[in-house]
């Protein structure tokens, strides 16, 4: 099994930035895809940007030239840069791994972290 971890999320201004980080248990760099998602109160889980294993970097309309996804393979750990924060990025933020094990792919996901955008 694969734990993953996420923090930096925080009440932040429009126009403020943050980065979230998520810490994996496991290799990152074994993972067939890697993301952070999100679910803003009363809608559906999207899609906020992922990386599949060969670098293939997608992102959310919404997030396109003011988040970007990164990581650092060292330290097992997956970052989102979120800069230019807007209301309408308030959400629960989720780190969400695909890994193979057991024969299968398993999809792993974080605990969620709160980001919320007010003036």
């Amino acid at each position: 099994q694969v734990q993953l971890v996420e923090s930096g999320g925080g009440l932040v201004q429009p126009g403020g930035s943050l980065r979230l980080s998520c810490a994996a248990s496991a290799m990152i760099s074994s993972a067939n895809t890697m993301g952070w998602y999100r679910r803003a109160p009363g809608k559906q889980r999207e899609l906020v940007a992922s990386v599949s294993s060969g670098g293939n970097i997608n992102y959310a309309d919404s997030a396109k030239g003011r988040f970007a996804f990164s990581r650092d393979n060292a330290k097992n750990t997956v970052y989102l840069q979120m800069n230019n924060l807007k209301p309408e990025d308030t959400a629960l933020y989720y780190c969400h791994a695909i890994f193979w094990h057991g024969g299968t792919w398993m999809n792993y996901w974080g605990q969620g972290t709160q980001v919320t955008v007010s003036s």
